[in-house]
């Protein structure tokens, strides 16, 4: 948990009991990405590394939705592509500048990595921004609200706001299998 202070100690030597009232609120860091029209996040502590996609090996016999495995740092990852199976529509990316999310998962056997079309930022969201229970349907893609989705956070910009979606990172894991 972060702590969000309303009023800083001003520094100056006073009291800080004769200051307004200092508040704690629970947030959230995530790393935000976009696939096709959408713009999602996962919970950074879910997030190993954020690299670059190398030569992935096609491994025959697999669903689509796996890519295949690349070698990272000597280590074997699994690459998904969460497009195929979410249905997202429209051509990717060139390969160059898609990224790989890599999975920080203590109990698979073996590194997983998401490719996403770009990585956007590393953010944190107070939790009240931050809605499990919201309507998707301004999605371009039904299949990430029906299959993957937390929720989405109400994420402020110049005109009004944009919808994230919240990525669960289990559900997406747990259709693979």
């Amino acid at each position: 948990m972060e702590v969000e202070q309303t009023d800083a100690d001003p520094g100056d030597g006073t009291d800080s009991a004769d200051s307004p009232e200092v508040r704690d609120v629970e947030t959230r860091q995530v790393v935000e990405f976009r696939l096709g029209e959408d713009y999602c996040a996962v919970d950074i502590d879910e997030v190993d590394s954020i690299v670059e996609i190398k030569k992935v090996t096609r491994i025959p016999r697999t669903p689509d939705s796996i890519d295949g495995v690349m070698d990272l740092r000597g280590e074997t990852t699994a690459i998904i592509n969460p497009r195929t199976f979410l249905g997202i529509e429209g051509e990717p990316p060139e390969r160059d500048e898609q990224n790989i999310l890599v999975l920080d998962r203590p109990d698979d056997k073996q590194k997983i990595g998401i490719r996403v079309d770009e990585v956007l930022e590393v953010t944190t969201y107070p939790e009240d921004k931050i809605d499990e229970e919201e309507e998707l349907s301004d999605l371009d893609t039904r299949g990430i609200q029906e299959r993957v989705s937390r929720g989405i956070i109400r994420k402020p910009n110049g005109d009004g706001l944009d919808l994230v979606v919240w990525i669960d990172i289990d559900a997406i894991i747990d259709q693979l299998k």
